[in-house]
Parts: structure tokens; sequence; C-alpha cells
């Protein structure tokens, strides 16, 4: 049995398999929804079902809220039809541009960036080459049949090696291997490219980037492309981590901001303490912006990071700041232990 999805706005319409999501029925359709996680983590795809019914799969309550879920709510990620429907979403123009492929890598090189982050660079098979947007993720498909999800931290006209930040999870499944055992010239399996969280190049709006931790891998991506494009658009980026440790390319930070007319940076230290001898900004990053920008109304805003910081930034950019919900951007960088309560 098929059912038929409508959505809203913008009429588009596809079918989808019983027991199939939303969500894979639309990227098999190429009718690009907006997602993340695809585990019903992050909440990235939430929109709403104006009309018909879903089932929605194992998925975090701060995602989808029963008062939300109650009001028509939906995560497209893990929703599944029983009847025909009726949805309401914001759809990604050229989402499905570049076709997701399978491919072998090779560890190029491994390089701590900090006690427990570390830098991975892939080799690709000669004459093949990953197409993606900045700020796009990869997914290692591991041994288990278990999946790992990594945002590439380079451009993508640097792509003579993918990079990666993976941050030591203790007891990860994954990240223990990487701190351990791993080694360069293995050979790692991923998917990619996925996500819609990349740079909208048809807006000459300010931009206001918010990462926190690693959630600095994706932005470093974005603003790469904001060179390669010679952007003009006026960039402040704020950094967010627990110890000035945490930021942990800080230097290349820096230059940027000695060396591009248009950039600034703001770091910013939630837990510093006094041998840290920090002299910057402290609290947290999302009010950090906050403290700076009463009204965000003029511009776009790309967040990536911790949940908790993604989805505070969100809800206070909207509510106080006078920011244009559709002009908020974001990933949310779920860990194993989010996936596996979701």
């Amino acid at each position: 049995m098929t059912f038929q999805v409508t959505v809203m706005p913008s009429g588009h319409q596809f079918s989808c398999d019983e027991g199939e999501t939303v969500l894979s029925a639309a990227l098999r359709a190429g009718v690009g929804l907006p997602y993340g996680c695809k585990n019903g983590a992050c909440g990235s795809c939430k929109g709403k079902v104006l009309k018909g019914e879903v089932v929605h799969g194992n998925h975090q309550q701060k995602a989808l809220p029963e008062s939300e879920e109650a009001l028509g709510g939906a995560l497209f990620c893990c929703a599944r039809p029983h009847t025909d429907i009726t949805i309401e979403a914001r759809e990604i123009l050229n989402s499905d541009e570049f076709p997701v492929k399978k491919m072998p890598s090779r560890i190029a090189k491994m390089e701590k960036l900090s006690e427990d982050v570390m830098l991975i660079a892939l080799q690709l098979p000669a004459n093949e080459r990953l197409q993606y947007r900045a700020g796009q993720y990869i997914e290692f498909m591991l041994k288990d049949g278990k999946r790992r999800s990594y945002s590439m931290a380079n451009a993508p006209h640097l792509d003579a090696q993918i990079t990666l930040h993976v941050r030591h999870m203790p007891g990860g499944v994954f990240t223990d291997q990487v701190f351990s055992t791993m080694k360069e010239r293995d050979i790692l399996r991923f998917e990619g490219p996925h996500g819609t969280f990349f740079l909208r190049e048809e807006s000459e709006k300010p931009i206001i980037l918010l990462a926190s931790g690693t959630g600095f891998a994706p932005i470093k991506a974005l603003v790469e492309h904001l060179i390669d494009l010679k952007s003009t658009r006026p960039v402040t980026l704020y950094w967010g981590g627990r110890r000035p440790q945490d930021l942990y390319m800080h230097a290349l930070c820096l230059e940027w901001a000695a060396n591009l007319p248009n950039f600034t940076y703001v770091p910013v230290v939630s837990d510093t303490l006094p041998e840290d001898q920090w002299t910057g900004r402290t609290g947290f990053v999302h009010q950090t912006v906050m403290a700076d920008h009463a009204d965000l109304s003029a511009y776009q805003v790309y967040a990536c990071g911790a949940p908790i910081v993604v989805d505070s930034a969100r809800r206070d950019f909207v509510a106080q700041c006078q920011l244009p919900e559709d002009e908020f951007y974001a990933d949310s960088f779920t860990s194993e232990a989010d996936l596996q309560s979701a």
C-alpha cells in the first residue's frame, strides 16, 4: 500500500510506501524537506500534519514534546503515514543537487587538535570526487550496521581530502576506536553527502555563525566557502567552549579576523578557571550573541553544535531578538547517547 503526501505551501506531491518515513519518501522523490540526524533526536525535520494521520517511531521528547504532537507537530524522519496526508514544511531548494554515494576512503592523516578532538583526513579513491555543499555531513558505515555522522570541516573547493573533527565520547563505539586503535591508512566506508545545513547564497543579509565545541567543523567549511565566493557579506563568528582549550582552532579564527575585512570573531568560554588566564568573553555563547545583537531581524543565523545550544538559540533569537524563524539554519550534533535514547 502507498500513501499520497502533499506538501504545503508548495503543493508538491509524492508517494510514501507503507512503513516508510515521510522523509525517506521525500528524499527518494527529490523533494527537499529539511533534516539533520534522521533519528528523531535533533528536531531539524519538524513540521506539521495538516490532514491525515501519521505514527511516530522512537524519538526524543525534547525534539517533539507530546504537547506539540497533539497539535499536529511531526518529526518527518520518524513519522510514517497511515493515510494520505497533507503536511506543512519548509522546503529546501536544490537539496538533491549532488548525488548521495557510498564510498571507501583511506585515512590519510590523524592529528590531535586538543586532548579530546581528533582531525581525520580522508583520501578518496583515485578519480573519485565527493560533491557536496559546505556544511553537509557524511555517515560512516560501521561493521555492526550502525552509522556515525560527522560534518565535513573543509569547503568543497578544498576537497583533495575530506577532513572531519571527531570529539572523543568515552564509551562511544566509534570514538573510542578513533582515540585508541584507529591509524593512518585504515579504510573507512561512508555515505554522503547528507543534510540541509548549508549557506543560502542568494541572500545578502549579514550572517551570525554560532558554534559550540566541534560544531565549529561545518562552520569552518562555511567560512572557507564564503572566502572562495569572495563574499562581502558581514560575518560574525561566535564560538563557545567550556574551557579555552575547547576552542581548538582559535589561532585560525584570529587569522581570519585579522585578514578578512568583513569578518569578526568572538570566542566565548563558559567555565573558565583562574589558571586559564582567560581575558575574553564568558558565559553561554548564544546569550553573548543576544548581548551584542538585540535586534536580529535583518540577519541570517547558522548554528551548529550541542542540541541544548542550538535549541536555546533558536528559541531565544526568535522570541527575544526578532529573528525570522525561517532565517535560522542549524545542525544539531546528536551524540551516540542521544540516538540510543531516541
